[in-house]
């Protein structure tokens, strides 16, 4: 195929780092990691083989510099504002309503943020990014549990994990063609996650 197939009118104005890295994630997130190689990744950005390797020594470095590019997108869309210091249910509901419109607006970015592995790909940079957003959720977890608004029965990272999870596990299921998702069933499983974590009658609490 040649690369003017791939490479669209607004990607060929962009830089070419920047260019490089939208590339590569179209192409994990319709393919994945390990079935991709580099040269289908320049042919969508319209730039050679050598070119990106002038950007990127391999693969290996393109995959943690799409994964940071992601994760601050997906970091910034989801905290920016809100004041985690103080959870509230609204809160939870906003951060529900922000990870539901980041997928439905950026479903390459989110495809790619839910694949697991990329983990074993990732380097100290990319983990201290990861980190940047799973701290912030961690604290406001933790906060939670001793305000007496959230449930001290597992543990905060469980918490976060079974949150995520179950999110990422409707979208991918409608991905997939196994369900449609309407307003009132994301309402559903967001009540759902809710009552998973929140403080139930009977909890001991501080």
């Amino acid at each position: 195929m040649n690369q003017a197939h791939f490479a669209s009118p607004a990607l060929k104005e962009a830089p070419k780092h920047e260019r490089i890295i939208q590339a590569a994630l179209r192409v994990f997130a319709e393919h994945g990691l390990h079935g991709t190689a580099v040269p289908p990744i320049a042919a969508e950005a319209g730039v050679g083989v050598g070119t990106l390797y002038r950007y990127f020594d391999g693969k290996e470095a393109l995959i943690n510099a799409v994964f940071r590019d992601t994760k601050q997108r997906l970091q910034e869309h989801l905290l920016d504002g809100l004041d985690l210091m103080h959870p509230t249910r609204p809160l939870f509901n906003t951060l529900w309503a922000r990870l539901t419109t980041f997928a439905r607006q950026q479903p390459e970015a989110f495809q790619f943020l839910e694949m697991q592995d990329h983990h074993s790909y990732l380097n100290a940079e990319s983990r201290s990014q990861e980190q940047a957003l799973l701290i912030p959720l961690g604290m406001m977890v933790i906060i939670g549990q001793r305000t007496g608004l959230l449930s001290e029965r597992m543990k905060p990272d469980l918490a976060i994990a079974l949150f995520w999870g179950a999110f990422v596990g409707v979208f991918k299921a409608e991905r997939l063609g196994y369900l449609t998702l309407t307003d009132d069933d994301l309402e559903r499983a967001r009540d759902a996650c809710w009552l998973a974590i929140a403080a139930q009658p009977g909890d001991t609490t501080p």
